[in-house]
C-alpha cells in the first residue's frame, strides 16, 4: 500500500509541474492553451538532446525547461496576445500549434520513442518496509515538493506574485494602476511553459519521449486544472496529487478502467463544486 501511495505521489508531483502553469494561464489570461502538452513533449526532447551533448542530466533538465519557456513566451507575445477575447480562436490556434510542434519534433528527432537516462546518482532502489522503491521516483517527489514551495513563496510573498494574484481577480483594475499586465502575462506564460518543459525532462526517464505524448498529458493537465480550480496553485497541487493517486490505484485495481476512475472523480467534483476544489466561483 505504501509503495502504491509513493507511486501516486511521484506521478502527482509530475502532473503538478505540468498543470500548475496551465492553471495560471487560464486564471490570469483566460487562454485556452491546448498546446500545453506540446511543451511537455518539447521539454523532453530538448532535455534529451542537451543531456547527450553535455553528459549532464540536470543541465539538460534546466536548459530543456528554459528553451521551452522561451518558445512559450514568444508564442504568447507574438500570436496568442491578439486572440485573448476569442476563445474559439484560441482553441483553433493552439490546437494548430500541437500539429506544428508535433511535425517539427518528428523532423528533428524522428518518430521512434526515445528514452532519457537517469542520473547515475539516482539509479537503483531503496528498501521501504521490505519493498523496493526506485530512488528516482523518490527524487521526483522531493523535487516536486520543493518546486511547489518555491512557487507558493513566489506567488504569496513577492510583489510580482501579488500582481499575478491581483491580475487573476481583476485584470482591468491592475491595468488601471499603471502596471504592464501584458508583460506579466508573457512572464507567467513563459513560466508555465518552463514548468511543463522541465516536467517533460524530469518525467523522461519514466515516460520517455515519443510522438503523441503531448495529447496524452494534455488530457491529464486539463483534468488537474478543472479539479483543482482555475488560477489556484494550491488547487493545482491538490488536483495533481488526487489525480496521481487515482491514476495509480486505478491501474493497480482496475487496469481496464483506470481512466474511468479519473473522469468519474472529476464529474463528481464538478457536480459538488463547479469551480473546482479550491477555485473561486465566477
Amino acid at each position: 500500500m505504501l509503495i502504491q501511495i509513493l507511486n501516486g505521489l511521484s506521478f502527482g508531483f509530475l502532473l503538478f509541474l505540468l498543470g500548475s502553469g496551465l492553471s495560471l494561464m487560464f486564471g490570469l489570461m483566460g487562454i485556452v492553451n491546448l498546446s500545453h502538452g506540446s511543451y511537455f513533449m518539447l521539454g523532453a526532447y530538448f532535455g534529451l538532446s542537451v543531456s547527450k551533448w553535455t553528459g549532464s542530466f540536470w543541465l539538460g533538465a534546466a536548459l530543456g525547461g528554459v528553451i521551452t519557456g522561451v518558445v512559450g513566451g514568444l508564442t504568447e507575445r507574438f500570436l496568442l496576445r491578439y486572440v485573448h477575447l476569442r476563445h474559439l480562436d484560441q482553441v483553433l490556434l493552439t490546437f494548430g500549434f500541437v500539429y506544428i510542434f508535433m511535425d517539427l519534433s518528428k523532423w528533428f528527432w524522428g518518430g521512434d520513442p526515445l528514452s532519457l537516462s537517469k542520473p547515475a546518482l539516482l539509479n537503483g532502489s531503496i528498501d521501504i518496509f521490505g519493498d523496493s522503491f526506485p530512488v528516482y521516483r523518490l527524487a521526483i517527489i522531493i523535487i516536486g515538493f520543493l518546486i511547489a514551495v518555491l512557487l507558493w513563496l513566489f506567488q504569496e510573498k513577492t510583489l510580482i506574485g501579488a500582481i499575478v494574484r491581483a491580475g487573476v481577480d481583476d485584470r482591468q483594475m491592475v491595468t488601471g494602476l499603471g502596471i504592464n499586465i501584458n508583460l506579466i502575462s508573457t512572464g507567467v506564460f513563459a513560466l508555465g511553459a518552463f514548468m511543463a518543459g522541465f516536467g517533460g525532462v524530469v518525467g523522461g526517464p519514466i515516460l520517455g519521449a515519443y510522438q503523441g505524448m503531448d495529447l496524452e498529458v494534455l488530457i491529464l493537465a486539463l483534468v488537474v486544472v478543472v479539479v483543482g480550480g482555475l488560477g489556484s496553485l494550491k488547487g493545482a497541487l491538490l488536483g495533481s496529487l488526487l489525480i496521481g493517486m487515482l491514476d495509480n490505484f486505478g491501474k493497480a485495481l482496475f487496469p481496464d478502467f483506470a481512466m474511468v476512475t479519473i473522469f468519474l472523480a472529476m464529474a463528481v467534483i464538478l457536480l459538488l463544486k463547479p469551480s473546482g476544489l479550491l477555485g473561486k466561483p465566477s
